[in-house]
């Protein structure tokens, strides 16, 4: 039921732009997708499986964004793209950074069991990426870009220097953003 999925993925991501994830209900969560209660709950379990799917898919959207910045522009277009992507969703500011306000739904890192048949869910009950793991999967596929298969050692730590530079630098400008008329 992919599309059923990702319109109440898409729901849950509204409703969380209106109000905190407390207050977000599973009966209004359904009723916007156009779907039954019941099949919110048989797609995602519970409000906390719906919190770690929707983690799961703006992470992954993050992700694929940071690929098509770095294949148009390398790391400068990264780095907006990472700056931008922050500023825009809060989940991504929170994914990236650690910080999950009250507003926001904070799942556990940590894999939960699973017993969802679906294996999207499924996937999103196992761990989900500290900022860590995140910074690292960007940096190694920015380091990718830029060395060229059978690159010496130094090429290869210098390119590792640079990625990781420019991807801590853009964080900070998510963690203390510049003011009007700036970056």
């Amino acid at each position: 039921m992919p599309a059923a999925r990702e319109s109440l993925l898409d729901a849950a991501y509204t409703a969380l732009q209106r109000r905190s994830w407390s207050t977000v209900r599973m009966v209004d969560v359904a009723a916007v997708a156009g779907v039954s209660r019941q099949t919110l709950y048989n797609e995602f379990g519970s409000k906390d499986g719906l919190a770690r799917a929707l983690v799961r898919r703006e992470t992954d959207a993050y992700l694929a964004g940071a690929d098509r910045a770095l294949a148009e522009g390398g790391l400068p277009r990264l780095a907006e793209w990472t700056v931008a992507a922050a500023r825009t969703n809060a989940l991504i500011r929170a994914v990236l950074t650690g910080c999950w306000g009250p507003r926001l739904p904070a799942p556990p890192l940590t894999a939960i069991p699973s017993t969802s048949a679906v294996p999207a869910q499924r996937r999103a009950d196992g761990p989900l990426p500290s900022p860590a793991d995140v910074v690292a999967v960007v940096r190694d596929r920015a380091v990718a870009t830029r060395i060229a298969p059978g690159a010496v050692k130094d090429e290869a730590s210098r390119a590792h220097r640079e990625c990781e530079l420019a991807l801590r630098l853009a964080l900070s400008c998510v963690i203390a953003p510049v003011g009007e008329g700036g970056v």
